[in-house]
């Protein structure tokens, strides 16, 4: 018979201690390298500039290089992927957002990650309103006129930069709430369709505040509502959906920080902080509002159900456009 050998709890406590003790060095001494912020979309982007404006100070904050490395491609899907499959020590991380982490992987038909399962969503940065844009051809001057337009049997076509983007259910989402029909133009990239409705080929679009402003301010084109919380002061003029009647249509085209799943805890909390932070300081914030960029100071578990949220709301759209694959 095997004798039974009894540990001291003092030991036990010892032991155990010991060998969680390079585990929690290793998080206390993060970062101990650069650490590279993967932007899936091309430069000169929303999510290439948030990355590169937040990195320089991260930099400081940390005492490391934050080096943010464009990998476009697939709506986002492809540089979103190598972060989720990266190691989970907080030297990789990824601008995440609504193309990327919501309507991307609900759209596509194998995607190689689950936008809840595969990451840990550290901080909200923010991003443009949406705004609903016609051509001055179009016989309204505003939302309510548009609507009675549409229920009275003019059809309208509705440009997007492309089937299953954004601007696509965003269009889904206005014929929902509005009781309306559009007619789905897919176009390859927002400034295509852009340009043909300052040009009067093409009725209506939806497209981020940021790409839309140069039109409107040059009286090119006419903006009818925006999705933002409350009217933005660039553009004072500009009501919201949800004050015109429509609260359903509230939103933003919004970016984020995110990191692998299983991230530690207090490597995501130092940076939500930090990150926080960040975005309250004046060149930044007025940075920011000249992009029109809403932010909101939301901590780890507030982001998580945003963007669960999200998942949520634009999957439903998504499948009553006939585009999600499950």
């Amino acid at each position: 018979m095997t004798p039974r050998v009894t540990i001291p709890r003092r030991a036990l406590l010892v032991g155990s201690t010991l060998l969680a003790a390079p585990a929690v060095r290793a998080q206390a001494a993060w970062p101990d390298r650069p650490v590279r912020i993967i932007a899936p979309f091309a430069p000169g982007g929303t999510a290439d500039t948030l990355g590169r404006l937040i990195a320089q100070d991260l930099q400081q904050s940390f005492g490391q290089p934050f080096v943010v490395e464009n990998r476009p491609g697939a709506g986002g899907l492809i540089g979103s992927a190598m972060v989720a499959r990266a190691a989970p020590d907080g030297h990789s991380l990824v601008i995440s957002g609504i193309a990327s982490h919501v309507i991307a992987p609900a759209t596509a038909a194998n995607p190689e990650f689950h936008p809840l399962r595969d990451f840990t969503h550290v901080a909200f940065l923010g991003g443009p309103p949406t705004v609903l844009i016609i051509a001055n051809s179009v016989p309204a001057q505003n939302l309510q006129q548009f609507i009675a337009l549409a229920r009275g049997g003019q059809r309208f076509a509705f440009g997007s930069p492309g089937a299953g983007t954004h601007g696509h259910l965003f269009g889904v989402a206005i014929a929902q709430a509005a009781g309306i029909e559009l007619e789905h133009v897919p176009y390859r990239g927002g400034a295509n369709a852009l340009a043909d409705i300052m040009g009067g080929s093409l009725p209506v679009g939806s497209f981020a505040l940021t790409s839309a402003a140069p039109g409107i301010r040059g009286g090119r084109v006419r903006a009818l509502a925006l999705t933002g919380a409350r009217r933005v002061a660039a553009f004072p003029d500009i009501p919201t959906f949800a004050e015109l009647g429509y609260p359903a249509l509230t939103g933003q085209t919004w970016f984020g920080l995110s990191g692998p799943a299983n991230l530690p805890r207090a490597i995501a909390d130092r940076l939500n902080a930090e990150v926080v932070r960040i975005l309250q300081l004046p060149h930044i914030r007025e940075r920011l509002t000249a992009e029109a960029i809403e932010v909101a100071p939301l901590d780890v578990a507030g982001f998580t159900a945003f963007v669960a949220d999200e998942f949520a709301r634009w999957g439903a759209i998504a499948r009553a456009a006939g585009l999600a694959q499950g």
